[in-house]
């Protein structure tokens, strides 16, 4: 991708990101040696998980598991599922029923966070072994990745005027690149809950617990389902509902989060200093820098952060909106939002610029596009509808618009009508939400519970999006998945949980 963090790539590669995807990728799992470990049918080997870019590893059995690409096609290509254990860390093993860790995106791989996973679920691996698939189309699961036609990268580097016609023609050569390997009808949410069952059973297990994290919740509810008898219990984090049209609801679900950590910011002196021409709201400040700057772009000088090499690029309108609902995301990303903008209307873009260049370096590779598009093309596309609201906001309608803009080129797999139905389940759920989530917020949470008899919704101050690691939430999760009874969970814990004040300066906030 290129430096930039122009709206178009931008929208190319967003999805509902789980909190963890804004970090960097890491590399498959390496083997370790050739010892051999079953569980059920499948023979694991040790591996180790992470260790790039600075990130810990993590030992950990892989494996992969073969199923067929198109169950009407018993005699076709038959593609490997990726699969990671983290074993029970107890001297007496795991339970009968693990967990199945599903990611976010679409587009993630769940071996690819492994260490957020490890420290999220801590407790309840104390007594269960927990196993992370990467979903088919993500990871090593015969990926849906877009190559040239010499089988490297095919680079998607727009020029700022772009539009829909060039990621359109981008998707038409990716797909031309997938042929014999791959068939993008075939990577949809409904092929790969079926890959979970096959595992399950597989792995000799009658019940799985299910957590997911953003777009994993559609996956985690789709499954409990489809398949009641084999699901013991779910654990859904950053909830979207099965009838959400994904990218569809982004612009006003961003600027209701803005709206909010505005009015927590406005509660801080701090934030007093930031006044300018334009006001103390930040929504409006942000309007007119982005006015300002689709009249005139400004060539901009910057330090590279992660390098500190000097560099020269563009600060445009779309690098603006891209960056803020890029850092919304994470609290403490976001509030450093009020002092960038603060120097950019006085005329020192460098800050605002080289955090841009950061957050776009950290988001590249994290998310499969060509499976993204056979997710979102087959379930999303046909229902989205836009809405006049959008053009009222900081993102305005053209995220939406660019999102699904391959599916016009993209082969569309089948998505049975009972996926979009309200989430109906007697199983054990826990939903956790976090109050400023910019892209699933609690009102999602509250919507879902809402259908489920056995349920509660924990919502975390100050969050953003993806809380399976904050504070004493690994605890609950432990104590959920051991006992079943969501409702009876102790959760003064997460009172201590507030927000994050705004940066004073590049050195912090004031304490």
């Amino acid at each position: 991708m290129h430096p930039r963090t122009r709206l178009l790539p931008a929208a190319v590669a967003a999805g509902l990101l789980l909190l963890t995807a804004c970090q960097p990728a890491p590399a498959p799992g390496k083997r370790a040696d050739t010892s051999v470990r079953p569980f059920g049918r499948i023979e694991f080997k040790p591996c180790v998980l992470g260790g790039e870019q600075g990130l810990p590893t993590l030992e950990a059995q892989c494996a992969t598991y073969k199923v067929l690409e198109d169950p009407a096609k018993p005699q076709g290509r038959r593609i490997a599922l990726n699969i990671a254990w983290l074993p029970a860390t107890s001297r007496g093993g795991g339970t009968t029923d693990p967990v199945f860790f599903l990611a976010g995106g679409p587009g993630q791989a769940a071996t690819q966070v492994a260490n957020q996973v490890d420290i999220a679920l801590r407790e309840v691996r104390k007594q269960r072994d927990v196993l992370l698939i990467d979903q088919r189309g993500t990871g090593q699961s015969n990926p849906l990745d877009c190559r040239d036609a010499k089988g490297e990268p095919l680079e998607f580097d727009p020029a700022p005027e772009s539009g829909e016609a060039e990621v359109a023609a981008y998707a038409e050569q990716c797909l031309a690149s997938m042929a014999g390997r791959a068939d993008p009808r075939m990577y949809t949410t409904a092929r790969a809950i079926a890959d979970l069952d096959e595992v399950r059973a597989a792995l000799g297990v009658q019940q799985v617990n299910v957590v997911g994290g953003s777009y994993g919740t559609r996956v985690a509810q789709q499954y409990a389902m489809a398949y009641p008898q084999h699901t013991r219990s779910v654990v859904l984090d950053g909830v979207a509902p099965n009838r959400l049209v994904v990218g569809g609801e982004f612009a006003r679900r961003l600027q209701e989060s803005l709206v909010r950590q505005d009015a927590q910011c406005a509660k801080v002196p701090a934030c007093k200093r930031f006044a300018s021409a334009a006001g103390t709201d930040l929504l409006t400040r942000l309007d007119a820098l982005k006015q300002r700057l689709e009249q005139a772009p400004v060539e901009v000088n910057f330090r590279d952060p992660a390098s500190n090499e000097a560099k020269r690029d563009t600060l445009t309108a779309d690098t603006v909106v891209g960056l803020v609902h890029g850092v919304s995301y994470v609290p403490q990303l976001s509030a450093i939002l009020p002092l960038v903008v603060s120097q950019a209307e006085q005329g020192n873009y460098e800050p605002m610029m080289a955090i841009a260049h950061l957050w776009s370096g950290q988001i590249g590779g994290t998310m499969n596009r060509g499976m993204q598009w056979s997710v979102i093309c087959a379930e999303d596309a046909p229902r989205y509808k836009p809405d006049p609201q959008d053009t009222r906001t900081v993102l305005g309608p053209d995220m939406a618009r660019m999102f699904f803009a391959a599916c016009g080129k993209w082969p569309r797999g089948d998505a049975p009508a009972r996926a979009f139905e309200a989430f109906k389940s007697k199983a054990p759920v826990l939903l956790l939400s976090g109050e400023l989530d910019p892209v699933t917020p609690p009102v999602y949470g509250e919507e879902v519970a809402k259908g489920l008899g056995n349920a509660r919704h924990l919502v975390l101050r100050g969050q953003g999006h993806g809380a399976m690691t904050v504070g004493c939430t690994p605890k609950l999760i432990g104590q959920f998945i051991e006992t079943l009874k969501p409702k009876a969970l102790d959760a003064k814990c997460l009172d201590s949980l507030t927000y994050v004040p705004p940066f004073t300066s590049f050195n912090g906030w004031e304490p």
